[in-house]
C-alpha cells in the first residue's frame, strides 16, 4: 500500500480505530493525571484542565468505540466473537461508558464552581484506567504490537 493514498487510507477496514483509539486513551489518562493534581494543591486551573481532558476523552471513545464495532462488522463480517477480540470488546465498552461517566461527573459538578467534586469519582476513575489500560494491552496483542 501506497502511504500517500489517501482513499486506501481512509477505506481500510479497520485503520481508523487503531488511529482514533490513542485519542481517549491520552486525554483521560491525562485527565486523571490532573484531577490528581488539582486535588493535591487545591488549584482550580488543574481541575479545570482535568474537567476538558476528561469531557475530550469521551467526546473522542464516542468515535473510537464506533469504528472497533466497524472493524469487527467489516474484519470479521460480524461473526460470533471469542477469546482476546471478546474481552477486548467488553472491556472496551466498559471503558467508554466509564470514560463517559467520569466526564458527566466533572462537567456536572464544575458547573457548580464552590461545589466540590464527589469522593466517588476516585474509586470510578481508578476502575475506568484499570480497564482503559488494560483495553489497549489486549488491543496491541489483536493488531500484533505485543507479539515477539
Amino acid at each position: 500500500m501506497n502511504p500517500w493514498d489517501i482513499h486506501a487510507l481512509l477505506t481500510a477496514k479497520h485503520a481508523q480505530h487503531v488511529v482514533l483509539i490513542h485519542f481517549p486513551i491520552a486525554l483521560f489518562l491525562a485527565g486523571i493525571g490532573f484531577d490528581l493534581v488539582a486535588t493535591i494543591t487545591r488549584r482550580r486551573e488543574w481541575a479545570l484542565a482535568a474537567c476538558y481532558n476528561l469531557i475530550f476523552a469521551a467526546v473522542s471513545a464516542v468515535p473510537a468505540a464506533l469504528t472497533g464495532l466497524l472493524a469487527w462488522q467489516w474484519e470479521l463480517e460480524g461473526r460470533r466473537l471469542k477469546g482476546i477480540l471478546l474481552l477486548h470488546l467488553l472491556f472496551g465498552a466498559s471503558s467508554a461508558l466509564l470514560i463517559l461517566i467520569v466526564a458527566w461527573i466533572h462537567s456536572r459538578s464544575h458547573r457548580r464552581p464552590d461545589g466540590p467534586l464527589p469522593s466517588l469519582r476516585w474509586p470510578v476513575q481508578a476502575l475506568a484506567a484499570v480497564l482503559v489500560i488494560l483495553t489497549g494491552h489486549l488491543g496491541g496483542f489483536l493488531s500484533g504490537v505485543n507479539h515477539p
